[in-house]
């Protein structure tokens, strides 16, 4: 498997709507979930799934006229991912710099903080 890239936010809709479901999953299915709602047409989910398959993150069968497609790259080791990448461009790779940013922005609430002092001390244990 290639490294993981940023995907473009067309590709990770599409990649959300495969995550969601069992595979495999099918064009129509994406098209049922998501294009109709983002009014893409079939051909433009099919070069979107087109490039997710070269770019590694699913693979496809055809099975008869339908292509069927199951994910290579889990949801968690992606958001894994796009999590370090943002942490390492944004704030230097510090957690702290994410946070307080977080907190001054109002964003992240006193409840958030408790929760995350809980987590922190769980995992140290």
């Amino acid at each position: 498997m290639k490294k993981l890239r940023k995907l473009p936010d067309a590709e990770f809709e599409i990649m959300k709507v495969v995550w969601a479901n069992q595979p495999p999953i099918t064009t129509s299915i994406i098209m049922e979930q998501l294009g109709k709602a983002k009014e893409w047409r079939a051909q433009t989910i099919i070069t979107l799934l087109s490039r997710l398959v070269e770019r590694d993150f699913i693979r496809t069968e055809k099975n008869g006229k339908e292509r069927t497609y199951f994910p290579l790259v889990g949801k968690e080791e992606y958001l894994k991912f796009e999590t370090g990448d943002f942490i390492q461009r944004f704030h230097e790779n510090s957690f702290t710099s994410l946070v307080a940013t977080l907190y001054d922005g109002d964003k992240l609430k006193d409840k958030d903080l408790d929760e995350l002092m809980k987590w922190v001390k769980e995992k140290r244990e």
